[in-house]
C-alpha cells in the first residue's frame, strides 16, 4: 500500500479508556478528525460516546464513529449492525457523521476460518447500510485484512499498522484511506496514550473527499418511527424464515431416515441365501433334487428364509431314504 503523503491530515481515535478529553486543545494541537467508539456486540454502548461527539463537533473536528465486532455468525453480525445504527441515532444517525461509520473487525473470538470471517464482515456491512442509509468503512489490522475477499474492496479502508513501514497489500485493498500508525501516541487535551491516525491526503482533501456526504438531513421522528416499524417487520420475517428453515431441515432429516428404512426393507425382500439359512436350503432342495421345491439360485426375502429354517427344524424336509 501507499506511504503517507506530505502534510497529511492527522487524527485520533478514542473510547472510554481516554477519559475526559479537552477537544479544543486536541484541535489546537493540529488534529483534523477523530473516530470515537460508539458500540460493541449487540448491546454495549461506550459511556463516553455522546460526550465525545458533542465535544468534537464544538471543537470543529471531523467526527467519525466505530463499532467493535464480536459476532461469530452472520445473524449475530446483522444484529450488531442494527445495534450500531440505533446508537448512532443519538447523534442524528450515520448520515449526520462527517466521516463514514466504521466496522471495527480485528479479532476472531469464534476461531472462524477466513471464509466465515469474510461472510460475517459482509453481513455486517450490508445490513448496516440497509438500516442506516449510508455505506460504512472497514477498520482492521494489517494481518487480519488478509481474511477479506476482493468483494470488500468497494469499502474504504482504515488500516492499523504500528510502524513506519507501509501496510501490506491484500486481496481486497491495495491502498488505505486512513492509517492508524501508533497505539501509544501523546497529544494535548488527552491524559495518557492515544491511537494516532493519518488520512491519505491533506485536511482540505479530507474535507473535500467527504463533502458530498456532509450536510445530509437526518431522518425526522416520523421517518425514524416508520423506518423502525419496517425494520421490525423485516426482523419478524427473518425470524419466520429461520423457523421455516429449521422445520424444513427437520423434515428433510426425517425423510432421509424413512428412505434409509425403505431401502433396508427392500434389500430384505431380495437377498441371497444367508449363512444361517443355508442348511435349511440344502435340506429343502434334497427332498426332490430333480424338481426342487425351492430355487437356491434365486434371491428371496428374509421372511422366506426364516420359514425354511423353521420347517427344517420341524423335520419337514426329512427324506425317507
Amino acid at each position: 500500500m501507499q506511504n503517507r503523503s506530505p502534510n497529511a491530515a492527522e487524527g485520533i481515535d478514542v473510547s472510554r479508556y481516554q477519559g475526559t478529553i479537552d477537544w479544543k486543545r486536541v484541535r489546537a494541537d493540529g488534529k483534523s478528525f477523530a473516530f470515537i467508539k460508539a458500540s460493541q456486540g449487540q448491546r454495549y454502548v461506550d459511556p463516553t460516546f455522546m460526550t465525545n461527539a458533542k465535544g468534537i463537533r464544538a471543537a470543529g473536528l471531523l467526527l467519525g464513529a466505530y463499532h467493535f465486532v464480536d459476532a461469530t455468525s452472520v445473524n449475530a453480525a446483522k444484529a450488531e449492525a442494527r445495534h450500531f445504527a440505533e446508537v448512532l441515532d443519538q447523534v442524528g444517525g450515520a448520515k449526520a457523521l462527517d466521516l463514514p461509520a466504521v466496522m471495527d473487525y480485528e479479532n476472531n473470538p469464534g476461531k472462524l476460518n477466513s471464509a466465515a470471517i469474510h461472510e460475517v464482515a459482509l453481513a455486517f456491512l450490508t445490513e448496516f447500510e440497509r438500516v442506516s442509509g449510508r455505506k460504512p468503512m472497514v477498520y482492521t489490522g494489517n494481518a487480519f485484512a488478509a481474511h477479506f475477499k476482493a468483494l470488500l474492496s468497494s469499502y474504504k479502508l482504515w488500516i492499523a499498522r504500528y510502524s513506519t513501514r507501509v501496510p501490506s497489500d491484500t486481496t481486497a485493498w491495495k491502498r488505505w484511506d486512513f492509517w492508524q500508525y501508533s497505539d501509544s501516541g501523546r497529544g494535548d487535551g488527552i491524559q495518557g496514550p492515544v491511537d494516532l491516525n493519518v488520512y491519505a491526503g491533506t485536511e482540505a482533501e479530507l474535507r473535500q473527499a467527504f463533502a458530498g456526504e456532509e450536510g445530509e438531513e437526518p431522518m425526522t421522528a416520523e421517518e425514524k418511527a416508520a423506518f423502525k416499524a419496517l425494520q421490525q417487520q423485516v426482523t419478524a420475517l427473518e425470524d419466520s424464515r429461520d423457523v421455516l428453515k429449521q422445520t424444513l431441515n427437520e423434515q428433510s432429516a426425517y425423510i432421509k431416515k424413512v428412505d434409509q428404512r425403505v431401502a433396508e426393507l427392500e434389500a430384505r425382500q431380495a437377498m441371497p441365501v444367508p449363512a444361517w439359512a443355508k442348511e435349511a436350503m440344502v435340506a429343502a432342495v434334497a427332498v426332490n433334487p430333480a424338481s426342487p421345491i425351492v430355487d437356491a439360485k434365486l434371491p428371496s426375502s428374509y421372511d422366506f428364509y426364516r420359514l425354511l429354517v423353521v420347517l427344517n427344524r420341524l423335520g419337514a424336509f426329512k427324506t425317507t431314504k
